[in-house]
């Protein structure tokens, strides 16, 4: 798990790099900068904050497991896959998220330093020009860099992209593989801006004059997602996969369910026992109703 968490932290650098970020003069004013840029902003001075207490409270273990998340989910996961786009299209928005994507991974890698302290001194050294992270001045939070809007605007962004990734994975459809569809409700959501960015991360192209929904998903605020998958999915090998998954899904359910009906193991077994069955018949129940839905959207 090191591992790879180094190789992704590595890889984002090198992406970093190969674009055009830099370090280089002051971050540009916030109405210079795009919803997404002040959003990753943002969360870098949350992260930073809470660095700082849980150092101050030598929560160590507390301070990787934040960095950790904040690299790999929104540093790597999100700020970087939505920057794509941004970077390859060019001009001022661009020139603006190079220098925050610069800022941020500067930021991250002293951040980590004291708990990796050899690849991000390597990664520093190659993003920053420095001569060491070690004598760089530990990063300080800029709460005037806190922007709930934006924190909010870009979290049902990816509410909207994570529901319909999940989508796409109970309909068994390749991650590369292209679908017709229509967004509606962005505007009400106020997302509107983004949609050619969710189009991006989630393989949609717009609907053309034959576009016939064969899927309507909804969404988080109001959004909904009409799919055309005809032709996407073989329907029946994918009812059959779902109903297979589904059975296995209640088998689960019953056993724990069985379990917790007994009063000789709720009363005998140990309470993280018990925690754990009904853990289990919790992930089980999600799963039939994921499944039911999957099963549900798919074409008559």
């Amino acid at each position: 798990g090191s591992r790879n968490f180094c190789n992704k932290l590595w890889n984002a650098t090198r992406f970093a790099l190969m674009n055009g970020a830099h370090v280089d003069g002051p971050l540009p004013a916030a109405e210079q900068l795009s919803t997404v840029d002040r959003w990753i902003l943002s969360r870098l001075a949350h992260v930073t904050a809470e660095v700082d207490e849980q150092f101050e409270a030598y929560e160590f273990a507390k301070v990787c497991d934040l960095l950790y998340h904040f690299a790999w989910d929104d540093v790597c996961d999100w700020y970087v896959e939505l920057s794509k786009p941004v970077l390859a299209e060019g001009g001022p928005g661009a020139d603006a998220t190079r220098r925050v994507l610069g800022h941020v991974l500067d930021q991250l890698l002293r951040l980590l330093h004291p708990v990796i302290p050899f690849v991000t001194e390597e990664l520093w050294t190659a993003l920053t020009g420095g001569e060491t992270v070690m004598t760089a001045a530990w990063p300080v939070a800029d709460r005037t860099g806190i922007d709930d809007a934006a924190e909010g605007e870009v979290g049902t962004v990816q509410r909207v992209v994570t529901e319909i990734r999940r989508f796409r994975s109970d309909q068994g459809l390749r991650p590369t593989q292209r679908v017709v569809a229509r967004l509606d409700g962005l505007t009400g959501a106020g997302i509107a801006g983004h949609e050619r960015l969710i189009r991006s991360l989630v393989r949609l192209d717009p609907p053309g004059d034959d576009f016939q929904a064969s899927a309507t998903l909804a969404m988080p605020g109001e959004v909904s997602v009409a799919l055309d998958t005809r032709g996407s999915i073989d329907v029946a090998a994918e009812r059959a996969r779902l109903a297979k998954d589904r059975a296995a899904a209640e088998k689960e359910a019953a056993q724990a369910r069985a379990k917790l009906d007994n009063p000789a193991f709720v009363g005998k077994a140990p309470e993280p026992v018990v925690a754990k069955i009904r853990d289990r018949l919790a992930t089980a129940e999600a799963d039939l109703v994921r499944i039911d839905a999957a099963l549900e959207a798919l074409p008559s």
